[in-house]
């Protein structure tokens, strides 16, 4: 198979969606791998050291894009990149499709691209192996970035999160109690901040009550807990996921105006439409909007900020997956690994992953009548 690496053009995307483990691991076994040009410099990874495993570095993304069979990125294709898909090609990264520009599900289905979504590869046990790398570097992020628009000259309310003796500490709260939550938590807990975790899982809780011994309080999510919570604290973090869905909208703009002047909400759900009502993307060069006096930073691609970090903290997961299919070829590679089936969000112009579906209004049909040509 030939695999494609192109450049992430992303604002700030400093990422790239392999390494050269990765493509000696593919070269290896027979497959041609193409990387464009710079690639991986961001996250500290010259041209020569591609070279160096097999590639072949190319000078075009356009090029990349046209010979490749498969493509290997960090994240979704975005409008420049659109008329780059070839019809039939294989998209290998992360998707968030009920969050993103509409245009990119029209286009995937225009041109019967096979979406592999990284965001819902999901093991039978549950756990979404793709998506825990960089949900806990955004949830470790989380709390960095929100003590720092805490600070005055950044338009919060002068808050040190871990106080000082003689004066209070700052209150954070954390809405969910997944990967990013509790790595949001680790931090904030470190800094030396009251923190208190929500969510609706009380099997969840449990184990976070644990975790922490008594370091954070951890309360059940509902309508009532999170209006408290929300206007007590200083910093509030979205850490809520439904696979491959929109996040739910926990915090409303009414309970925005309710919290004191200079507070910061960091929206880690932005991906997926954001928890937070008063939510929508920034970018890394205007990270932060304000709404009725509250701070909301609501950057798309976290990650992306510390690549060198990210990239091989991503790499590490998304590589036994990619050498799966270019090894055995789509249909087979799926066919042997259910965990793959449910990464695919589109195939052969249908909508194959049904919370995507739902949620952007089309039909849904099941990817292995999609494979069988039944529908």
């Amino acid at each position: 198979m030939i695999v494609g690496v192109p450049k992430e053009i992303k604002t700030r995307e400093y990422r790239v969606g392999m390494v050269p483990a990765g493509v000696r691991a593919l070269t290896m076994a027979g497959h041609t791998v193409l990387v464009e040009t710079n690639a991986g410099v961001g996250s500290g990874i010259p041209d020569s050291e591609y070279q160096r495993v097999g590639a072949q570095i190319i000078n075009s993304a356009d090029e990349v894009w046209k010979r490749a069979e498969m493509i290997v990125k960090v994240k979704e294709p975005i409008a420049p990149e659109y008329e780059r898909m070839q019809p039939g090609q294989i998209v290998y990264t992360y998707f968030h499709l009920a969050g993103v520009d509409p245009e990119l599900t029209k286009t995937l289905i225009k041109k019967k691209v096979t979406a592999v979504a990284y965001e819902t590869l999901q093991l039978d046990d549950g756990s979404l192996p793709l998506l825990k790398p960089m949900s806990e570097v955004a949830g470790k992020m989380a709390i960095q970035v929100g003590a720092a628009c805490l600070e005055k000259a950044h338009g919060g309310k002068g808050i040190l999160l871990g106080g000082v003796p003689g004066v209070r500490r700052g209150r954070v709260a954390v809405i969910g109690g997944g990967v990013v939550g509790l790595c949001a938590a680790k931090v904030a807990v470190g800094m030396g901040a009251e923190v208190t975790i929500l969510d609706v899982n009380l099997e969840r809780l449990t184990y976070l009550d644990d975790v922490f011994l008594g370091r954070a309080q951890t309360l059940a999510s509902d309508t009532e807990s999170i209006a408290r919570t929300v206007r007590e604290s200083d910093l509030v973090v979205g850490a809520v996921l439904i696979p491959g869905g929109k996040a739910p909208k926990l915090v409303s703009r009414e309970l925005i105006g309710e919290m004191e002047p200079g507070s910061v909400v960091v929206d880690v759900a932005v991906d997926q439409g954001g928890c937070i009502e008063t939510c929508k993307p920034t970018t890394h060069d205007n990270p932060t909007f304000t709404v009725s006096d509250v701070v909301h930073y609501c950057v798309a691609n976290m990650p992306g900020a510390v690549p060198q970090t990210s990239t091989f903290a991503l790499t590490n997961t998304t590589r036994p997956y990619s050498r799966k299919i270019a090894d055995l070829g789509l249909v087979e590679a799926v066919k042997s690994d259910r965990a793959l089936q449910r990464a695919i969000n589109t195939y052969n112009g249908h909508i194959t992953y049904e919370a995507v579906a739902k949620d952007m209004g089309y039909d849904y049909v099941p990817l292995m009548d999609a494979l069988s040509g039944k529908k």
